[in-house]
């Protein structure tokens, strides 16, 4: 199965951390949206979208990225990684696949380290996360997805 992950992976690496032990399951390209802004997904049996958290969401550069390039009636997955644990994260991305007539496979959604904001202030959240445990739940969830 060739698969595509469009990822956005900033401060501490947390999500490109279940990425890159991903990447080594099998036919795998990461595109980071940050140097990517376009790409043709077209020949993909299954697309990714992986970021961390911020002010509730996947990060906007991801979601503008699967705006314009997500293909219609894919099979769709979806990776990401926050200080707290809280429902909604994934409502923004969903909406985008939703309207593309794409057929979401599930989601991961594991702690990451987190020192944004205030949180600086008291050396940060969700300290040694993602951890072993954290990277093989991914591994899991990506081999089950590939599995469908």
């Amino acid at each position: 199965m060739k698969v595509a992950i469009a990822y956005y992976s900033r401060h501490h690496g947390n999500t490109k951390k279940l990425l890159d032990a991903i990447k080594k399951m099998g036919d795998v390209k990461l595109i980071d949206v940050t140097e990517c802004r376009e790409a043709d997904l077209s020949a993909y049996d299954a697309i990714g979208f992986a970021s961390g958290i911020y002010a509730g969401k996947f990060s906007e550069a991801l979601i503008e990225f699967a705006k314009n390039n997500l293909p219609s009636n894919k099979r769709v997955f979806l990776i990401y990684t926050y200080g707290i644990k809280l429902k909604g994260y994934t409502k923004a991305i969903e909406k985008v696949v939703k309207g593309k007539s794409c057929r979401l496979l599930g989601a991961y959604g594991c702690k990451g380290f987190n020192t944004f904001g205030p949180l600086k202030l008291i050396g940060g959240i969700a300290k040694g996360h993602p951890d072993e445990n954290d990277v093989n739940g991914a591994k899991e969830f990506f081999r089950r997805i590939i599995e469908q």
